[in-house]
C-alpha cells in the first residue's frame, strides 16, 4: 500500500492531534536506515526523537527483549516484582551523576518521570511551586504542559494548567538571552510573585531539546545548584532527551560541576521499549509513602531488560566517543557551509546533540529555511526534525551506532539540501 493510501486510512481513523512530521509510513527499520511502505529507503537522523541512540532494532536489544518474553512479559512490579528491576535500578543509582546515596522508581513515558519527580519533589519538601524555563518541553500530560514553555502546540485548546508553575528565560546566545538575564528573572520571580519558602523545585534540561538545543551554561547550572542550596529547593534535570551517550556523556549533567537532586530519563534509556525512570537523592526519593509512586505497566519487563542492554552497548561499543566523534565531523561539515549560506548562522551541541540555526542579517529567524532544508532532505532521503521556539532550528538525532559509510552519505544529503534551500531562499528573494 502506498505511503498516500496508508496517510487517507490514517487521517479517517486516527485523532487529528496526534501529529505526525514525515509523509512516509514505516515497514522496515534497521540501526540508522529505514524503508518506508513503498520499499524506498531513508536515512534516519530523527531517530525516533532521540530514542534510539543505539539504533534501530540493535541485535543485542532485540535478543535480550527475547529472552524476557520466554520468562514472563508482565506481572506489573507491585504485585510481582521481578531481579531486573532491581538490577537496573542499581546501575542507574550507580551511574548518575552526584556522589551521594541514590534510589530510583520506573514508569512508561518521560512525561510521567516529570509527573513523579515533580511529585517527589514536593512529598519531600512540602512546597507547592515549581519553576521552569521557557521553550522546555517536558510533556503532554497537564503537569508536563504547564512546565512546558511553548504554547503551540503543546497547550493551545487545553485551557487552564495546574497552578504554581512559574516560567523564566533559558539562555540563548544567538537571541542575546543569558544565563544573566536568566537568574535575574528568578531573582525577579522571589521578589514580585512567589516566595522562594514555598519553591519544592527548579527543573531545567542540561540541552534543551524541543526548545532549540541551546546547551546551558555551566554558570547558569552552578549558580541554580547555589540557589537551590540557599533556600531548600530541589534541583531536577529532566534528561529525557539528554541521556545515554548522545551529548558524548552517559548523561548530560557530567559537563556540569554540580550534580541535581533528581534525574528524569525515558527516550534512549530502552532503545525503542517504552520505559522511563527518576533516579535521585535516597532520602529524597523515599519521601513518597508506599503505593504513591508506580503504575501498572511502571517498570516493564520487557523495557528492564532492553535498557539492560543498552546500558551494556553503550559500554562495549563506547558510545560516548562515538558521539563525540560524530559530533565534531558533523559540526565541521556544517561549519564549511556558513560562507555558501550565511544564513546558518548557529551550529551548537555537545557530543552528538547538534542543532543548526537559521537566522537572516538582521537577525530575524528563519522557520521557512529550517522547513525548506527538512523537506529538501526528505526527498533525497534522509529523514530530519526542525525544532525551537521560532522553528527556524534543524536538530541532528541519528544512531550514534550509524555506520560510517552511511554517516558520510546522509552528510552528502544534507550538503545538498542546504545548497537548495539556500537557491529557494535567494529566488523568493529576487521575486519580492
Amino acid at each position: 500500500m502506498t505511503n498516500a493510501e496508508l496517510s487517507e486510512r490514517r487521517s479517517a481513523a486516527v485523532a487529528r492531534g496526534v501529529g505526525v512530521a514525515t509523509p512516509l509510513f514505516a515497514q522496515k527499520a534497521k540501526n540508522a536506515e529505514l524503508w518506508d511502505s513503498e520499499g524506498r529507503r531513508f536515512i534516519d537522523f530523527a531517530g525516533g526523537i532521540a530514542v534510539v541512540n543505539t539504533g534501530h532494532s540493535h541485535p543485542r536489544v532485540v535478543e535480550a527483549v527475547k529472552n524476557q518474553i520466554d520468562h514472563f512479559s508482565h506481572t506489573c512490579h507491585q504485585v510481582a516484582p521481578y531481579e531486573n528491576y532491581v538490577e537496573l535500578a542499581e546501575k542507574l543509582n550507580a551511574a548518575a551523576p552526584g556522589d551521594f546515596p541514590k534510589k530510583t522508581m520506573f514508569a512508561t513515558t518521560g512525561a510521567e518521570a516529570v509527573e513523579n519527580a515533580v511529585k517527589i519533589a514536593r512529598a519531600f519538601t512540602g512546597r507547592q511551586a515549581v519553576i521552569a524555563f521557557s521553550g522546555g518541553f517536558h510533556g503532554r500530560t497537564f503537569m508536563g504542559m504547564s512546565l512546558t514553555g511553548k504554547v503551540q502546540p503543546y497547550k493551545a485548546g487545553f485551557g487552564a494548567m495546574p497552578g504554581d508553575v512559574w516560567h523564566v528565560p533559558f539562555p540563548m546566545a544567538p537571541h542575546g538571552i543569558t544565563a544573566e538575564d536568566s537568574l535575574a528573572a528568578i531573582d525577579g520571580l522571589f521578589k514580585a510573585d512567589v516566595d522562594p519558602a514555598r519553591v519544592a523545585a527548579i527543573i531545567i534540561e542540561p540541552v534543551q531539546g524541543e526548545g532549540g538545543f541551546y546547551p546551558a551554561p555551566p554558570e547558569l547550572m552552578r549558580e541554580l545548584r547555589a540557589l537551590c542550596d540557599k533556600h531548600g529547593i530541589l534541583l531536577i534535570a529532566d534528561e529525557v532527551q539528554t541521556g545515554f551517550a548522545r551529548t558524548g556523556k552517559l548523561f548530560a549533567m557530567e559537563h556540569h560541576d554540580v550534580a541535581a537532586d533528581l534525574t528524569t530519563m525515558a527516550k534512549s534509556l530502552a532503545g525503542g521499549y517504552p520505559l522511563s525512570g527518576v533516579v535521585g537523592r535516597a532520602e529524597v526519593m523515599d519521601a513518597p509513602q508506599p503505593g504513591g509512586l508506580g503504575g501498572t505497566y511502571g517498570g516493564s519487563p520487557l523495557g528492564i531488560a532492553a535498557a539492560l542492554a543498552v546500558l551494556e552497548v553503550i559500554r562495549d561499543e563506547d558510545l560516548c566517543a562515538r558521539a563525540e566523534k560524530l559530533g565534531d565531523t558533523l559540526k565541521s561539515r556544517l561549519s564549511s557551509m556558513q560562507n555558501e549560506v550565511p544564513e546558518l548562522a548557529d551550529i551548537r551541541g555537545p557530543g552528538f546533540m547538534v542543532a543548526a540555526e537559521f537566522i537572516d542579517a538582521e537577525g530575524t529567524p528563519l522557520p521557512q529555511m529550517a522547513t525548506a532544508v527538512r523537506d529538501e532532505a526528505m526527498e533525497r532521503g534522509l529523514i530530519l526534525l526542525t525544532c525551537g521556539v521560532y522553528g527556524n532550528v534543524i536538530r541532528f538525532l541519528s544512531p550514534i551506532t550509524i555506520e560510517d559509510e552511511v554517516f558520510a552519505e546522509a552528510l552528502d544529503i544534507l550538503g545538498d539540501s542546504l545548497r537548495a534551500a539556500k537557491a529557494a531562499q535567494d529566488a523568493r528573494a529576487d521575486a519580492a
